[in-house]
């Protein structure tokens, strides 16, 4: 296996999107996008505690120090909102995705969209009328594929029993195409399965993923047609305690993951911390924390994207607050 690559990252900048001052008691599943303002566009779900009817979804844009008040942008009817995604359509639009429903085995995918980089938004409509059970992105972003197809991180939660896919819109999001569950051999990966991947291509129709899991470790899959048919899925050497992870690409063919690294199924949400890749996550980097705390504190949830070396990173803090950061990842050094 190659060295592990050397990293010296730096946090630029950290921030909170608001404070204690909030119309909601928690919040949590942020996802955040840079829109062409240079403004970055936050949203999450909030209320009184998740599963709540109450729950909506809430946004706010801006940058470090100089966010907007939070907003409830969804609230469709009185069941709780999941999990929203904010993403770049191949036309240029911004679209936010969320699920609604009172169980997670019943949610529905609803989306809305902006033509105005995060300013205005459209009235929400349902992604695949009729489903329950969430289609398009669960968690994570979606990646708009090098033939042009949109493949979006999907997985299902049915009586405990958890599996991940991948959605395919090849018109822009006006269709839908799931591909079957990925093959999970359950004794190696005990417990519920695998759930939330998120997605990168590393070449032409060279299609990866990472996925939480319940097997105290970060799984993998990887697919050669575009997304298509993968690979059953194997373990990997990243620890995670059944937490969510999000990635990003980051040039010079470097990957950056964000992740929990406590390795008991349904253990610590924290620290958080970053790896880094340059062999297409074969190996990683010892991992930096990027939030640590104490015990029974909660740093989770990680919504990551890159621009140039910088990467913009949100997660919960403590189901209290969305926390916002800046991260520079140099090019690993030379020996």
């Amino acid at each position: 296996m190659p060295a592990k690559p050397d990293f010296s990252p730096v946090v630029a900048t950290r921030d909170f999107i608001f404070g204690d001052d909030r119309p909601f008691a928690q919040c949590h599943a942020s996802t955040v996008l840079r829109n062409a303002k240079g403004e970055f566009l936050v949203a999450w779900f909030g209320g009184t505690h998740e599963k709540h009817d109450d729950v909506g979804i809430w946004f706010s844009r801006g940058r470090p120090g100089a966010w907007t008040p939070p907003v409830e942008i969804a609230k469709l009817r009185e069941d709780a909102h999941w999990n929203p995604v904010l993403a770049r359509s191949p036309k240029g639009e911004i679209v936010l995705f969320f699920k609604v429903g009172k169980t997670i085995d019943e949610w529905e995918t609803w989306y809305k969209v902006s033509t105005d980089e995060g300013t205005t938004w459209s009235d929400a409509r349902e992604l695949v009328p009729g489903d329950k059970g969430g289609r398009g992105p669960v968690r994570n972003k979606p990646i708009v594929l090098s033939n042009g197809d949109w493949l979006a991180p999907s997985s299902n939660e049915k009586n405990r029993v958890w599996n991940a896919f991948t959605d395919r819109s090849a018109d822009n999001g006006q269709t839908w195409e799931m591909s079957g569950f990925l093959t999970l051999n359950r004794d190696s990966v005990p417990g519920e399965g695998v759930i939330q991947p998120t997605l990168w291509e590393s070449a032409p129709g060279k299609v990866h993923m990472l996925l939480r899991s319940s097997a105290g470790v970060i799984c993998r899959s990887d697919s050669d047609d575009y997304g298509l048919h993968w690979t059953p899925v194997c373990k990997t050497a990243l620890p995670n305690p059944n937490s969510g992870i999000d990635l990003a690409p980051l040039p010079g063919n470097r990957l950056a993951v964000v992740f929990n690294r406590d390795d008991k199924n349904w253990g610590a949400r924290r620290p958080l911390s970053v790896a880094v890749s340059t062999d297409n996550g074969l190996s990683w980097s010892t991992p930096l924390d990027l939030e640590t705390g104490e015990e029974g504190d909660e740093y989770s949830y990680p919504s990551v994207i890159s621009f140039g070396d910088t990467l913009a990173i949100t997660y919960t803090w403590k189901r209290q607050r969305i926390r916002f950061l800046e991260v520079v990842i140099p090019p690993a050094a030379d020996h």
